[in-house]
């Protein structure tokens, strides 16, 4: 399955409000267009449900997913459990530095469910993702944020 993975450096950042923001899934339409919408279902305790539709390049990607939030490891682990992908499984975590700056980054694996054509479309998915999460990231934290995607890197639908 094909990864992404963004990073975001925030200088002179708290990192709990930071993580405060980031887990705050219903604001992000309020920061940026990327998001259309967000609903969230709080299911007790550190665990929330939440429904997604985001621009995803000429059109709209929906999905509902399951995040973990855990506010001791500043980390967000979220599952599609249902939507446009066949599978969408990530994580946000925040991290401090001792120069008091702060890195977020965001990490995805996911399947679009087209083996056939995943060789042409993964990349392209790739790049639309890191896109829109570059987005989302930018609205949130500020523009002042800097912005390091790895390339990403499909692996093979036949690679265990």
């Amino acid at each position: 399955m094909p990864e992404v993975t963004l990073d975001a450096l925030i200088p002179q950042a708290s990192a709990e409000d930071v993580f405060d923001r980031l887990r705050d899934f219903a604001a992000y339409p309020k920061y940026t267009d990327a998001v259309r919408e967000v609903s969230v279902t709080d299911t007790g305790g550190d665990t929330m449900d939440s429904d997604w539709s985001v621009n995803f390049r000429n059109g709209i990607l929906c999905w509902s997913e399951r995040d973990r939030i855990n506010a001791d490891t500043l980390s967000i682990d979220f599952t599609q459990t249902d939507g446009d992908f066949d599978t969408f499984d990530g994580s946000w975590k925040v991290y401090s530095h001792p120069d008091g700056a702060v890195t977020v980054r965001f990490t995805a694996t996911f399947d679009l469910g087209m083996p056939s054509l995943a060789a042409i479309i993964d990349p392209i998915a790739c790049q639309a993702l890191t896109e829109a999460i570059s987005l989302i990231l930018l609205g949130l934290l500020g523009d002042h944020i800097t912005l390091t995607a790895p390339e990403p890197v499909p692996v093979p639908a036949d690679t265990p």
